[in-house]
């Protein structure tokens, strides 16, 4: 792969829109590539003044040398450092969601403390790469402290993900985790109130049966509900012969409630 056609790539991964299929498909490739000369050029892209630049240079970063056929990222403890390092004094929005969420693909703990760091920042936007960014460390305490307060943003995004990271990618179990997901429970947005469902459902806790019960009767049925059902009646696995009255007659002759 030739110096000029990755400079070609990377001029790609900046025309358009940042959410625009052009240029992530140009990002994509630059990571299947993920040769130490996309490294070079991605890491000189984050030190960049300009904000666009370093956020691709980020992107590209996040996932580097990742395939199908190779599931482990190129330049790991490098490319962590980089992202680290511009994490540290970054306040424009792009480039500080991309940091951020190339620290959830790195899957490097030591990233935790520049993450939990965001918490509180004023855009919605930062707070869900935060959010997210956590659901790789959904067991850290420290991931947890934070997934507990996010549950609580302003944010419905921010509050789905907060929730499904805490209650249904993390394992911890506490009275305080299943009070914050029993609140959810009553959240305006139907997507929350699903994945607390299922986090209660997978901590056994019964006051998650009333709700689990109405929303298995809704004309349509959310996959965490038949999850969280699957979890209450201790089934490895959906039943494909099951409706959805099936599990809820199923619960309420298990708990008889």
């Amino acid at each position: 792969m030739t110096v000029e056609h990755i400079d070609e790539l990377f001029a790609k991964t900046l025309v358009g829109d940042y959410e625009d299929d052009a240029p992530w498909k140009a990002v994509r490739e630059l990571r299947r590539i993920g040769s130490r000369a996309v490294f070079d050029k991605a890491a000189q892209c984050c030190g960049s003044i300009d904000p666009m630049v370093r956020a691709r240079g980020l992107d590209v970063l996040a996932q580097i040398g990742r395939t199908a056929d190779h599931p482990s990222i190129s330049f790991a403890d490098e490319s962590f450092s980089v992202v680290s390092g511009v994490l540290r004094d970054e306040q424009e929005i792009q480039p500080l969601d991309s940091a951020i969420t190339a620290l959830r693909f790195l899957e490097n703990p030591a990233g935790i403390p520049q993450i939990v760091q965001r918490q509180s920042h004023p855009n919605a936007d930062v707070r869900h790469a935060v959010a997210f960014a956590l659901g790789a460390f959904p067991n850290d305490p420290r991931s947890s402290e934070c997934l507990l307060s996010l549950m609580k943003d302003a944010d419905e995004e921010v509050r789905d993900w907060a929730t499904f990271a805490l209650g249904g990618l993390g394992n911890l179990d506490s009275v305080e985790i299943r009070d914050a997901l029993f609140q959810r429970l009553s959240d305006s947005n139907q997507d929350v109130r699903a994945e607390a469902m299922a986090g209660l459902a997978k901590r056994r806790d019964q006051r998650v049966l009333p709700s689990l019960v109405a929303a298995l009767a809704e004309s349509a049925v959310s996959g965490p509900a038949i999850e969280a059902a699957c979890s209450m009646l201790d089934m490895d696995a959906d039943r494909e012969d099951w409706s959805a009255a099936d599990y809820a007659s199923a619960l309420q002759e298990r708990y008889r409630f």
